[in-house]
């Protein structure tokens, strides 16, 4: 591929891009577990408060060719840690989630890590198991994006042989 795609540090104006990528409703469909109201601009902005302080939260913008195209991510979850990320819906079907989840699993180091996926989201269940995530068990719960509970794949990138899993 020749399109230059890169992670950098989340700068506040790339929240302006983030906040447009999540009112698109196909997007917000197939995410299904994203924001509750994708139009409530302040609980947005809480969320990404949240994020960008957060001690042991990983953010990255994604941009090809000096465009932003979404974001990475890499958080804990109560003794877990889970990576997740977001492709605006114009840039899907080139690569570029799995490279940049690829490119944020240089950085990240620690294993074993964890992601989740609605179980009928093929194209991001086919992300991560290009980056080694392996599917270890199926939950349910309400997803914000569908209105209902879906099943959900639980996903994890055990550590590799002879790895030191911290």
């Amino acid at each position: 591929m020749t399109d230059d795609l890169r992670l950098r540090p989340v700068r506040e104006d790339d929240l302006v891009e983030f906040f447009v990528h999540q009112l698109d409703p196909e997007a917000n469909r197939m995410a299904a577990f994203g924001a509750e109201d994708p139009t409530d601009r302040r609980a947005f902005a809480a969320h990404w408060v949240r994020i960008l302080t957060g001690p042991e939260n990983l953010a990255r913008t994604v941009t090809v060719d000096d465009t932003v195209v979404g974001h990475v991510l890499a958080f804990p979850v109560d003794d877990a840690f889970e990576v997740s990320y977001w492709i605006d819906r114009p840039h899907w079907g080139r690569g570029y989630a799995t490279r940049a989840l690829t490119a944020l699993l240089r950085e990240v180091t620690r294993r074993p890590l964890f992601a989740r996926t609605a179980t009928d989201n093929a194209a991001s269940l086919t992300v991560l198991r290009r980056c080694g995530f392996v599917v270890r068990s199926t939950e349910r719960a309400y997803a914000p994006g569908r209105g209902h509970e879906v099943d959900e794949y639980v996903l994890e990138l055990p550590p590799s042989p002879g790895a030191d899993p911290a």
